[in-house]
């Protein structure tokens, strides 16, 4: 059957009033715009009626009360996977907090690898000292590391297969004022440590480090020195967190003081560190960069015991390589990454790592670096990482990071 014209023009004001009725009443009573801008504020004011609450899933919803928990100081019991000493391999362990007051806390905790590397101490922190300018530490404990590597002195003439393993234990106290003078980014940081190295004999599969050298051919073998540590740091530090942070940078340098109550084994050094996070597409991207050179000098008369000496190696520096692979009284490291923040708890990144260690210090140039590249994932808070795990390339093999803190 064929519609007439007057037939046809009745039938679409019929379906015009139909899907007239079947709007909603803010939208019937809209204006019809008469030009782009306010089309376009229309659409907005139509967009908003039409808003559902974000309604987090399962997982989200467990993370966020772990969150809320560690923020609001209800979690008295907590995770604690901080080795004795990097390379030790994976670590358990696990903590209490005490709160003293609103604010300060008391943690007492410990860890444990599968390698005997063992850890136990307690830290008072004051956190809102001088109308919240300053941030004070103290820590006492003990660790034992079992068999950790030393594969000889500088880059060029060592091999991975020159291993040789020490072990140390080492009881400390230490008190660390941070001030932050204007609350902003500029940052003083006072640390004083007492301590007493006692290093002996290696265990695990590569030979003693006893059994390949003797304390004339190898400076500190044996030995027990007693240091009085004093460090010294001005900083610029416009980061969220030290932890964790997706922007801002840190400018830094550390004066060190290691004072052997023997004068035997005394030596001073000097750390120049800069950090800078780069967001890219409101932070969902970061380039971050990080570069870090150590230098150490031997006090009038005394020698810088080998397992003092700058190193580089292991999960926070050349992490393509074994922890503490190359040692010098000198070094240099340089760290790229291209991080992705895949939701509020996890991130994944690319990185690259080059550096080398060295004997003098006008030889810490960009020639004959060592170097590394990988990928990584991380679990983190706002402020903190509390497990990194990384995948690393270097030209010795494969390495399998697992750490408790950023990587920078």
């Amino acid at each position: 059957m064929q519609l007439t014209r007057a037939g046809a023009v009745a039938a679409l004001v019929a379906m015009t009033a139909v899907v007239n009725l079947a709007r909603p009443a803010a939208a019937q009573d809209a204006p019809t715009p008469t030009s782009r801008t306010e089309a376009l504020e229309q659409a907005k004011a139509t967009k908003s009626t039409a808003l559902v609450e974000y309604t987090p899933g399962r997982v989200e919803e467990a993370l966020d009360r772990a969150e809320d928990l560690l923020l609001t100081g209800r979690l008295h019991v907590h995770p604690f996977f901080t080795s004795a000493y990097s390379g030790g391999g994976f670590t358990l362990g696990g903590g209490y907090i005490t709160y003293v007051g609103s604010y300060n806390t008391l943690d007492t905790r410990g860890s444990i690898t599968l390698t005997g590397y063992k850890r136990i101490e307690s830290e008072f922190i004051a956190p809102r000292l001088f109308n919240r300018r300053a941030r004070l530490s103290l820590l006492g404990g003990w660790r034992e590391a079992t068999q950790v590597g030393f594969y000889g002195i500088g880059t060029a003439n060592t091999s991975s297969d020159d291993r040789a393993n020490y072990n140390f234990s080492q009881p400390y106290a230490d008190a660390t004022l941070e001030v932050r003078p204007t609350r902003r980014y500029f940052v003083v940081t006072g640390e004083f440590e007492g301590s007493q190295w006692s290093q002996k004999g290696g265990g695990g599969s590569a030979p003693s480090v006893d059994e390949i050298y003797t304390p004339a051919t190898l400076p500190g073998l044996g030995a027990s020195p007693t240091y009085l540590h004093s460090r010294a740091t001005v900083a610029f530090d416009s980061r969220p967190g030290a932890g964790y942070a997706r922007r801002g940078g840190f400018y830094g340098v550390t004066v060190h003081d290691f004072h052997d109550t023997d004068e035997s084994f005394g030596f001073n050094q000097v750390d120049y560190e800069a950090i800078q996070h780069i967001p890219l597409l409101r932070e969902t991207w970061v380039l971050s960069l990080h570069g870090l050179v150590r230098t150490a000098d031997a006090k009038s008369g005394e020698t810088i015991p080998f397992f003092m000496l700058p190193a580089l190696g292991g999960g926070s520096s050349l992490r393509g390589y074994a922890s503490w692979r190359f040692r010098d009284r000198n070094s240099l490291l340089l760290q790229a990454e291209w991080r992705v923040m895949v939701n509020r708890f996890f991130d994944t990144a690319l990185f690259f790592d080059a550096g080398k260690v060295t004997d003098k210090r006008s030889d810490l140039d960009l020639t004959h670096l060592k170097d590394d590249y990988g990928i990584g994932f991380r679990f983190h808070g706002p402020i903190a990482t509390p497990l990194r795990v990384e995948l690393a390339k270097g030209n010795e093999g494969l390495s399998l990071v697992f750490a408790a803190s950023a990587a920078f």
